[in-house]
């Protein structure tokens, strides 16, 4: 098994730091311009590479869902939900995934609900437990996507999380994801946060979901309705149980709220819009949190699912309550009907 990935420097780590000062801007910043030549040959080169990418065939309906930014945007949550209104229209779906930051190469594996997430990434393992359908991650989403077929030829319909710059990869639906910060300056990596240009027109079958409360380009699209549902310890949460514990039932006590995403700020509003008060340890985006990085004496820790899926609890320390704080996020009807418009009907069942 290969050895996990050293920490960041604290030159590298003031350098992301730095840049993403830059990137989280209305208007591009001086620094921005003057990275802006690299952001010229970055386009140059995603031109060439995507002119080079022939699309593949598949022989069901593929749904890709991603972002134009660096970094995430909700696509996780999106993914889960997505999957469960396929569910509910008829259909049996299935999820590829390149597994990001997952130990072992980039090679092809279905995800399990008992594999640690170092060996799976974080993200698939977690839609793995939320969604209940097969998860296949691997760097080629094509092959990953035809192997999953092989293995499970039920499944009538893919959903890709992230893989919109896959060109490869075939698609009947593209779900474009943006949280509030949108896309940022506007200017492409490495100046500013986008991996593609913002269009000025929607391509076709494309649909834009907003993880935000209200849109956050000018792109027209749909706002997805998010919100924390409550609170399950741990253990519980490992063995699937639902949130049964109110927000409000932590309210007094001395709490700490980790979160390993790409916006922590976000898990932090929405404690704190529900009452809570609490100490802020913002980490990493996919931070394995091996070793723990908050005292062995923190009595209450609160944590996103994405955070629990890489916590076993026999590694809690003891007398330290974990709570996992479960995301309620929820489709709206225009999207639904968005995405009906472009999928065909599902088959009917035998």
């Amino acid at each position: 098994m290969a050895s996990p990935a050293p920490p960041p420097s604290a030159a590298a780590a003031g350098l992301a730091g730095w840049l993403q000062r830059q990137w989280w801007q209305p208007r591009p910043s001086a620094g921005a311009r003057l990275l802006q030549p690299l952001s010229w040959l970055y386009a140059a080169l995603a031109a060439a590479h995507r002119r080079r990418s022939k699309p593949g065939v598949a022989d069901v309906p593929v749904v890709v869902v991603g972002n134009l930014i660096a970094g995430g945007a909700g696509k996780t949550p999106s993914v889960i939900a997505l999957v469960r209104w396929l569910r509910e229209a008829g259909w049996t779906p299935a999820v590829i995934s390149r597994g990001y930051g997952r130990q072992g190469g980039d090679g092809i594996a279905e995800v399990q609900p008992g594999q640690p997430a170092r060996s799976t990434g974080d993200e698939p393992l977690l839609i793995r437990l939320r969604a209940g359908v097969p998860v296949w991650v691997g760097s080629d989403r094509l092959a990953v996507l035809q192997a999953l077929r092989r293995a499970h030829p039920a499944v009538n319909i893919v959903v890709s999380d992230d893989g919109l710059q896959h060109h490869r990869l075939p698609r009947d639906v593209q779900v474009v994801v943006f949280d509030e910060r949108g896309a940022g300056n506007g200017l492409l990596l490495p100046a500013g946060p986008l991996r593609e240009p913002l269009p000025t027109v929607l391509p076709p079958r494309t649909v834009v979901l907003y993880n935000a409360p209200a849109p956050s380009t000018p792109l027209p699209g749909h706002v997805a309705q998010r919100g924390l549902s409550g609170l399950t310890p741990l253990a519980d949460w490992w063995a699937g149980a639902p949130a049964t514990q109110p927000l409000l039932s932590l309210q007094g006590r001395p709490l700490l709220a980790a979160a390993g995403i790409a916006a922590p700020e976000r898990f932090f509003g929405m404690l704190a819009a529900a009452g809570l008060v609490f100490d802020r340890l913002p980490l990493p985006d996919h931070d394995d949190l091996d070793p723990l990085p908050w005292p062995a004496a923190t009595p209450d820790v609160l944590v996103t699912e994405k955070d629990a899926v890489k916590l076993a609890p026999a590694r809690l320390p003891p007398g330290q309550r974990v709570w996992v704080a479960t995301l309620d996020f929820r489709l709206p009807p225009g999207f639904a009907a968005a995405l009906q418009h472009l999928l065909p009907q599902p088959p009917t069942a035998p």
